[in-house]
């Protein structure tokens, strides 16, 4: 065997890094900006659809067996292949906090989290997947989003011109009540 097919055989076996997870996850749903992907079904097409999407994708591609025991935590903490907005934050992802320290810890992969009052003063919440730049001296913090409209596209946005020239509703700055904060997948802590 050449020492290139050993170093693929090893790579192929090995558990892939959480580094290289996140950076698919990040890449998956940038692809979403910009042609959503067929594989995404219609009725899962949302700010927390993309979330699952974007995870399960990459998990089917390099960790299927972890899919079989279902991705996320349901609201008694079961093992669940579906989680909506609320049940991911509250059972599959971990708040990392609300202000510049955390914002400084984010990572690919990592979400920003917001909870509105909808119909019927029902709560709504939202989910940003938050992209970091590989090189971060030279570009931004960015976020990928389903804005939640049946048909909608996916959107892409800067972190800190969010944080500066969003409605005040849908700031992720300490001082918006609405802005819950930044999460990280759990299995990441």
């Amino acid at each position: 065997m050449t020492g290139a097919l050993v170093a693929m055989l090893l790579f192929a076996s090995a558990e892939p890094s959480e580094a290289l997870l996140r950076q698919m996850i990040g890449d998956v749903a940038l692809a979403q900006v910009e042609r959503i992907s067929n594989d995404w079904h219609p009725e899962q097409r949302d700010c927390a659809g993309l979330v699952r999407f974007a995870y399960r994708a990459v998990f089917l591609a390099l960790r299927p067996a972890r899919l079989s025991e279902g991705l996320w935590r349901d609201r008694e903490g079961k093992a669940a292949a579906f989680a909506d907005a609320e049940t991911l934050l509250a059972h599959s992802f971990e708040t990392l906090g609300r202000g510049d320290e955390a914002r400084g810890l984010l990572q690919t992969g990592d979400l920003v989290a917001f909870r509105q009052i909808g119909d019927g003063d029902a709560p709504v919440f939202h989910l940003m997947v938050v992209i970091q730049p590989r090189d971060r001296a030279h570009a931004r913090t960015r976020v990928v989003y389903h804005p939640g409209s049946r048909g909608a596209e996916v959107r892409l946005g800067v972190l800190d011109e969010l944080a500066r020239d969003a409605p005040a509703e849908w700031r992720p700055v300490p001082e918006n009540t609405r802005f819950l904060g930044f999460y990280r997948f759990k299995e990441w802590r």
